[in-house]
């Protein structure tokens, strides 16, 4: 009977951590870009050829009060190569180069992306709106896992990737995909006790998966960065399946038309 019951507590935590991953963060995308169209005005449907070549344009929106502060500009630079080179992966947009515009806080200016891709000189650009939302609590860290109990700190990362592509002549957007992940950071509250601590794990997605930072007083960074990275391939795997559902649309919207 215990064994039941530690099995369905086991299991309603899972779901719940799931359920974080699917709410938080919110969505901000269509605060920068407004809402893809469906396909049926030629000129929001998708490009006839491929690969798309686009500009990656990166943006940090930090508008949520529970928002972590802003990545280092090396860590951004780390974040916008990782997203062009999982997009570069055989999926229809190819990324020929990426900027990065930074953090962008609650009220902030909302790009002009025709005027952005007339000063680029690209036809096609690639939005990305990056947003993280972070908790820290205190909890029970174990030295060798199992014994000598000591004070802790755990804090948990929820991190989101949205991207659209939109068309830099009329700056409407016509896909759009998101990907989101999870990642957990437990250390202690002093540094050096441990070689175990500080931690990351990946969850809900690969719980028994353990990385370690390369120092205490970057692990927080570190977190963010293995939460986003995470997020960026779920990223690109959303958007090559949203290109094909905005493709089989436009033939049907077309078949039906054309009747």
């Amino acid at each position: 009977m215990r064994r039941s019951r530690s099995g369905v507590v086991a299991l309603l935590g899972t779901l719940l951590l799931a359920g974080c991953v699917a709410a938080a963060p919110p969505s901000r995308l269509t605060h920068y870009i407004g809402i893809a169209t469906t396909g049926e005005d030629s000129a929001s449907r998708l490009p006839a050829s491929r690969p798309v070549r686009a500009l990656l344009v990166v943006l940090y929106d930090r508008s949520d009060p529970e928002s972590p502060p802003g990545l280092p500009e090396t860590a951004q630079v780390r974040v916008a190569e990782s997203l062009a080179a999982q997009l570069n992966r055989g999926y229809p947009i190819t990324v020929e180069r990426a900027v990065t515009l930074g953090d962008v806080g609650e009220g902030g200016a909302v790009p002009d992306w025709s005027e952005v891709a007339r000063q680029q000189g690209v036809d096609y650009l690639l939005v990305a709106v990056l947003s993280s939302i972070e908790q820290e609590y205190p909890v029970s860290v174990f030295l060798g896992w199992t014994t000598h109990r000591q004070p802790g700190l755990r804090r948990d990362n929820w991190s989101l990737v949205e991207a659209a592509l939109v068309d830099g002549r009329t700056g409407r957007p016509l896909v759009q995909a998101e990907g989101r992940a999870m990642a957990t950071l437990d250390r202690p509250t002093a540094p050096g006790i441990s070689q175990w601590y500080p931690v990351i794990y990946l969850r809900p997605q690969e719980p028994e998966r353990r990385l370690w930072p390369p120092s205490y007083e970057g692990a927080p960074i570190t977190l963010r960065l293995v939460a986003m990275e995470d997020a960026i391939t779920q990223l690109a795997g959303s958007l090559q399946r949203a290109w094909i559902e905005q493709r089989e649309h436009e033939s049907l919207h077309h078949e039906v038309a054309s009747w």
